[in-house]
Formats: structure tokens, C-alpha cells, sequence
């Protein structure tokens, strides 16, 4: 049994250095919400010595918001600034003899695109006409992972372990309580549970069913390095390993 372990990283919270020998994939800011040439460089630096397999982590143009505020951007515009995206982070990668593995949208880019049919078809063209091998990161049992196979890409269906979800398998929005999830025990078990048993319990007590190729900590929750840690030490005593797909 074996699962991949991600981590949004590059995006200054100050942590990655801790971050990147407990992940087995990163996902980098491509400089719409966070991230600049140099910082992305070091950080790439840090994945290649710890064998951490790295993918592009384009988002709206919200550096004020950090990617998390909703804009109203036709899909033409997302296709084009995604590619725009993808395309600055690979170069930086060739010149730092690092693979581009995956492509994972940020923020409210990302939620859209779980659901937008329109936006999700914009990101998966973006990410066939820069490469087709490269994997597009999305929300587990979304519309999108439907979009993205029908694309012919590679699809890597995601959980959240530090994310309350709604019984429909939605992530809670960040501006409601309980939307994320600090406590390391916690976070542990329920990573335990979907790896092992296919299922994380909703906000309302419901299990939600979901089957997940990768588990991801968001490298800017409080305490990220301790979840992370906590993580590995409970998916080790169970017995799965952690490595990217």
C-alpha cells in the first residue's frame, strides 16, 4: 500500500526547508499568487537533494489575495495563463536539472476548476499544448478528474488531510469554522483512514468516500511541519509507503 504525499511549498511561509524531506511531491507558486526567480530556484534546489518530485502550481493573477479570492476569468484567459505559468516554473526547472512532473491549480482557481467544466477543459488544454505527460493535480472525485481523462492527461486525483470537507465531498470554505484542521493527532488518523479505508468523516459527522492518489498538507496551515510529521510516523506504523506516483 502506498500513497504520494504533497505539500504546496515556494510561497514564503518560511517552512520549506523542514517541509521537503517529509514530502514525497511539491508544488510550486508560479508567481500569479506567490513566489519570484530566486526564491523558486532555492526551492528547487531543496526538492532535488531530498527526491521530491516537483509540479507547477498556477493560480489566478491575486498576489494581494494569495490566489484565494475568486475572479471572473474566461477560460481563454485561464488556459493562457496557466500555460504562462507552467511554462516560467519548467524553465526554471531545466536550469536547475529538475523534471516538471504534474500541473495542480492553486486556490479558487482550483476549487473552480473542480466543478467548471469550462475552466477545468481550459487548464487541461493549457497543460496538453506545453506536455502532455504531465499529470494535472485535482480535487478527488470532482468533475474534473471526468475532464482531465477525457483529455487524455494523466489524472492524480487529490485528498486534503488538513480540510474539513461537506458530506458531498466539497472542501469547506476557508471563511467558515473548522475549515482547517490543526491538530497533528487528528490530521494523522484522518490520513490513516483514507489510505487505508477509502474514507474521511465530513464536518457534519458523515463519512465521505473517496478514493485519493495523493494526500496533501497545505504548506501554510499552522503547525504544517509537525502535521507532516505526524503524518509519516502514523502511515509508516501502518505499513504504507510514501512516494509519488
Amino acid at each position: 500500500m502506498r500513497i504520494d504525499l504533497n505539500c504546496d511549498v515556494g510561497e514564503g511561509a518560511g517552512f520549506d526547508e523542514q517541509i521537503l524531506p517529509l514530502v514525497s511531491s511539491a508544488n510550486l507558486a508560479c508567481g500569479f499568487h506567490a513566489g519570484d526567480p530566486t526564491s523558486l530556484r532555492e526551492t528547487l534546489r531543496l526538492a532535488r537533494r531530498h527526491g521530491v518530485a516537483v509540479g507547477a502550481h498556477p493560480s489566478y493573477p491575486d498576489r494581494e489575495g494569495f490566489g484565494r479570492t475568486a475572479l471572473a476569468r474566461s477560460p481563454e484567459r485561464v488556459r493562457d495563463d496557466v500555460v504562462y505559468q507552467v511554462a516560467a516554473l519548467a524553465g526554471l526547472c531545466r536550469a536547475e536539472g529538475v523534471a516538471l512532473r504534474h500541473v495542480k491549480p492553486h486556490g479558487a482557481l482550483y476549487n473552480a476548476a473542480a466543478q467548471d467544466r469550462a475552466l477545468a477543459e481550459a487548464i487541461c488544454e493549457a497543460v496538453k499544448s506545453f506536455d502532455p505527460a504531465l499529470a494535472v493535480v485535482c480535487l478527488a472525485g470532482s468533475p474534473m478528474a471526468e475532464v482531465v481523462r477525457a483529455a487524455g492527461l494523466p489524472c492524480a486525483e487529490e485528498a486534503f488531510a488538513d480540510r474539513a470537507y461537506t458530506s458531498r465531498g466539497v472542501l469547506v470554505p476557508r471563511s467558515q469554522a473548522g475549515a482547517v484542521i490543526e491538530d497533528p493527532a487528528r490530521v494523522a488518523e484522518r490520513a490513516s483512514l483514507l489510505v487505508r479505508q477509502g474514507y474521511l468523516g465530513s464536518i457534519d459527522g458523515r463519512p465521505v468516500s473517496l478514493r485519493a492518489d495523493t494526500l496533501c498538507v497545505h504548506g501554510d496551515t499552522p503547525g504544517a511541519v509537525a502535521l507532516l510529521r505526524a503524518i509519516r510516523a502514523r502511515l509508516a506504523g501502518d505499513g504504507v509507503e510514501v512516494r509519488s506516483w
